[in-house]
C-alpha cells in the first residue's frame, strides 16, 4: 500500500523584517483576515503565556472543491525563528514555521508533514499525490500573496498614524 504521508514544503522571501512576520504568523486567529483560504480559526484551549499547548480547530478551503478542518496544538515556539504544532484530524501531523532574518527582507520556510485521513483521500493519496501537492501549494501561494498584502497595509497605517498632522487655522478677518 502506498504511503498517505506527505512531506510538503514551502518558502516565502518576504520585504519585511522577521519581526513583522512573527507577529502576523504567531496570531492565527487572525489569519482568516488576511489568508483567503483560512475560513475559521476557533480557540479551544489558550495554552501557557508563551501558547505553548494552544489549541485551536482550523477550517480550510483548498483550490479543490472540499474543506479541511482539523485541531492544531502548539508544541514549541522560539521566538522569532520557529512555531510548531501538531495537527489532528482530518489531516495528521506537524507544521512547523521557520523564519529568518536577511538584512531588510525575511525567509519563512513552511515544512507541512501529515497523513491524510479522510477515508476517501486514504485510497486514492497514491494517485492523487501530485494533485494534493499542487493544492497545497496553491493554498500556500494564496496566503504568501495574502501576507504580503497585509504587511503592506500595516506599514502604511503605521505611517499614517505617525505622520504629523497640521494645524489649520482660519485667518483672522
Amino acid at each position: 500500500m502506498a504511503s498517505t504521508q506527505f512531506h510538503l514544503v514551502t518558502e516565502w522571501v518576504l520585504d519585511a523584517s522577521d519581526e513583522e512576520v512573527w507577529r502576523v504568523l504567531v496570531a492565527p486567529a487572525n489569519w482568516p483576515d488576511w489568508w483567503p483560504t483560512v475560513k475559521r480559526v476557533e480557540l479551544l484551549d489558550p495554552g501557557d503565556a508563551d501558547g505553548i499547548g494552544a489549541v485551536r480547530r482550523m477550517t480550510w478551503s483548498t483550490a479543490l472543491p472540499y474543506d479541511i478542518v482539523f485541531e492544531t496544538t502548539t508544541t514549541r515556539v522560539e521566538p522569532l525563528t520557529l512555531i510548531e504544532a501538531r495537527a489532528k484530524g482530518e489531516l495528521d501531523g506537524i507544521g512547523r514555521w521557520t523564519i529568518a532574518a536577511q538584512g531588510g527582507r525575511t525567509t519563512v520556510r513552511y515544512d507541512w508533514i501529515v497523513e491524510v485521513t479522510k477515508p476517501w483521500m486514504v485510497k486514492l493519496a497514491f494517485l492523487l499525490r501530485p494533485v494534493f501537492a499542487w493544492n497545497h501549494n496553491q493554498v500556500m501561494e494564496r496566503g504568501r500573496q495574502g501576507l504580503v498584502a497585509h504587511l503592506a497595509r500595516r506599514r502604511v497605517l503605521n505611517v499614517e498614524a505617525q505622520a504629523p498632522t497640521a494645524d489649520v487655522r482660519r485667518p483672522q478677518e
